[in-house]
């Protein structure tokens, strides 16, 4: 504490308390001292009677100012004066708080102090004594606000609780100990002083002695353990936390008996089953041989701050790892428009022959096949397109169901458990029915030695600020997919939604199923999670957008491009800088009787614009070295020539760029035949268009 090396002892005990009493309250104040909360108690004058260092740390008070019998006025005032309470009249804000202060009512209220620092400040009153005040900085942990409101409320309802029940136990104790002594009597009112200051502070606290049994627990220490009080007053650390969880502390506590202070964090599974996690710090309590007597317990519920933790660290790892597949999936694109291209020009130019068919037509079946790799990746990346609706979930399950009996074998029952109302996710259907069904081949396969039960659970669901996720609050639809297979162990927990990450044998799995579904679940703006021990199964929650029955059909339905007739011969300006791709839309454009110009950047193509009047068509790649890329040269080319038809090629599968309208947009690789029918929409588009 931030006082003199004497410790001044309370007036109302001073004559009452005996040594050996006073060191322990000596020693109980010194473990106040170590809490990072401002802590002050005053009488029912009120006047300072008891400090912990933090006071002065968090107020800034000179040591002048803070010792035993300060008036409460005397704060307030200091503070006035130096603008920790706003502007305005400095008595008339004395006086105020001085009243609030006298009237011994519990309060808790935030006051921003000048450094900018955010100060929590809760008085609780002490019954004919005072009250107590704790001070604690939430800068940095505004996020729990919420929660240690709840707390304090339930805190002062446990505080009244006990109170009544301590009252019924002193009037029993005073009808049949009617000839205790004042001294005892006084002792008595002290111990129990102390006890509700300790119960009144938000943070789990406890003693223990050198054999490492609880000799005191406070109230929110015994209910983190889903206990009361008496219920860990003479039992061992072993025996309340149970063997899993001392085998996590127990090379700490051998520290902590060596004398020296330790800090460390571990976990157990509460009655519910739910991991909670816990700081904790041990300080020992010597003798004056320096021996080790005892331990004070200081400890935090960290369990909500290691979830936002957990699930800020894999969204941060796994939108990294995006961004690297949309890059890779962008340039296997080139290479496949380069493969694709030269195959399908050496297909036409040979014929029909034995060698085509031998060597040409697998070799276009694996680009073909090396086409939809690269979709799965940037649905992974999400960067390829959907086509969300409102889609009736329960429906789109129940119909899955026949064909999950028959793809994943008699060995494994089906359960489902659908919303008997109808249910509506905003999601691609398509893409729903792919992701439902590659975790149920997931779970098929863990369950493949000996048979199980797989359950899909789709309930509606509302996400608030308690759960640990980055979407935002509102209204969803979630998917439960659990299976009772072999489960995952935890270094495999964190890796499971990377792509080409798979368990299975060699030549049994891509790695991309699961990214697959991490992508789309994503990309249609909801969130994805894994539960799993190994031997207990595994569990696959995903939540999509709750949509009502009537919301609008964005991209679905459409009709799927009728064959467009041939593009009459026109001269086309192709930009591409990388030539061997460049070389293969030159060979398509050449093949369909069109006459080309090749430019290796937008400057060049700029330039031909200007003085080639007979261009009639402009086909430019999307991403090209230098400040002007594919759609800002379309916007220069524009100013030149207002109506001229062009097609954008992209490797990407979605615009980033600055919007212009009036361009088709063809995704590579294309074969020739879609070249064409993306000239002849762009003709068309044109047409339209004021000149």
């Amino acid at each position: 504490m931030a006082r003199t090396p004497t410790p001044p002892e309370l007036p109302t005990a001073s004559s009452l308390v005996g040594p050996g009493d006073r060191r322990r309250l000596d020693l109980l104040l010194a473990g106040l001292d170590l809490l990072d909360q401002a802590i002050a108690v005053f009488d029912a004058t009120p006047k300072l009677v008891a400090w912990n260092r933090a006071m002065q740390r968090l107020l800034d008070f000179p040591e002048n100012l803070v010792h035993e019998g300060t008036p409460f006025e005397a704060f307030a005032r200091f503070n006035a004066e130096r603008g920790e309470y706003g502007e305005g009249d400095i008595e008339r804000l004395v006086a105020e708080r001085v009243m609030a202060a006298r009237a011994f009512q519990p309060h808790y209220f935030e006051r921003e102090r000048p450094n900018g620092r955010i100060l929590a400040v809760r008085g609780v009153p002490i019954p004919n004594l005072g009250f107590v005040s704790l001070w604690t900085d939430i800068t940095e942990q505004r996020r729990y606000e919420r929660l240690i409101e709840e707390q304090n409320q339930t805190l002062e309802a446990r505080v009244a609780e006990r109170t009544a029940a301590l009252a019924r136990a002193n009037e029993e104790l005073r009808a049949a100990q009617v000839e205790l002594d004042q001294t005892a009597e006084a002792l008595r009112r002290s111990e129990e002083r102390l006890r509700l200051i300790l119960d009144s502070i938000p943070a789990m606290v406890a003693y223990l002695d050198a054999d490492e049994r609880y000799r005191f627990a406070n109230r929110v220490y015994a209910r983190w353990f889903g206990l009361e009080q008496d219920e860990i007053a003479g039992h061992t650390v072993a025996e309340i936390t149970g063997p899993d969880t001392y085998t996590q502390i127990a090379a700490h506590l051998a520290r902590a008996h060596a004398g020296e202070t330790v800090s460390y964090e571990y976990a157990r599974r509460n009655a519910q089953g739910r991991l909670v996690h816990a700081r904790s710090t041990v300080v020992p309590e010597c003798d004056e041989h320096g021996a080790v007597v005892g331990f004070f317990v200081l400890s935090i519920d960290i369990t909500e701050q290691k979830a936002h933790q957990n699930a800020l660290i894999q969204a941060q790892k796994m939108e990294a790892i995006g961004q690297l597949t949309g890059g890779v999936a962008h340039d296997f694109n080139n290479l496949l428009t380069t493969l694709i291209g030269n195959l399908e020009g050496l297909k036409r130019y040979l014929g029909d022959s034995s060698a085509v068919r031998e060597y040409l037509e697998p070799a276009l079946a694996a680009s073909t096949r090396g086409v939809a790799l690269i979709r799965r990746l940037l649905t992974f990346a999400r960067s390829q397109p959907l086509a969300p609706q409102a889609v009736e979930v329960g429906e789109l399950v129940r119909s899955m169901g026949v064909i999950l009996e028959r793809t994943l074998g008699e060995t494994i029952a089906i359960v489902l458990d659908l919303p008997a109302a109808p249910l509506y996710a905003y999601a691609d259907a398509h893409q729903l029915e792919n992701a439902l069904l590659n975790l149920a081949l997931n779970a098929r396969d863990a369950m493949a030695e000996r048979g199980g039960t797989l359950t899909i659970r789709v309930r509606p669901w509302h996400r608030d600020e308690g759960v640990a996720s980055d979407i935002p609050v509102g209204d969803y639809v979630r998917f439960d997919v659990s299976d009772t297979g072999c489960g995952m162990a935890p270094e495999q927990l964190t890796r499971v939604f990377e792509p080409f990450y798979t368990t299975k044998p060699f030549g049994q799995g891509s790695g991309l199923g699961l990214a697959m579904v991490y992508g789309f679940v994503r990309q249609s703006g909801g969130d994805i999670q894994v539960r799993s021990e190994p031997g207990r199964g595994t569990t696959f929650s995903f939540a999509l957008p709750l949509a009502p029955a009537a919301a609008d059909v964005r991209g679905a339905n459409r009709e799927e491009e009728a064959e467009a007739p041939p593009s009459p011969p026109r001269m086309v300006l192709l930009v591409e800088d990388e030539l061997p791709v460049r070389h293969v839309l030159r060979q398509q454009l050449m093949a369909l009787g069109h006459t080309v110009l090749e430019a290796a950047n937008a400057h060049e193509a700029l330039e031909l614009l200007e003085h080639v009047e007979e261009i009639e068509l402009l086909v430019t790649d999307a991403v090209m070295p230098g400040e002007l890329d594919g759609r800002r040269l379309i916007a220069r080319a524009r100013m030149l020539r207002s109506a001229l038809p062009t097609v954008l090629v992209t490797g990407y599968a979605h615009d980033d760029g600055p919007p212009v309208d009036g361009y088709i947009v063809l995704p590579k690789p294309c074969t020739q035949a879609q070249l064409s029918r993306a000239l002849v929409a762009a003709q068309r588009l044109a047409a339209g268009m004021p000149r």
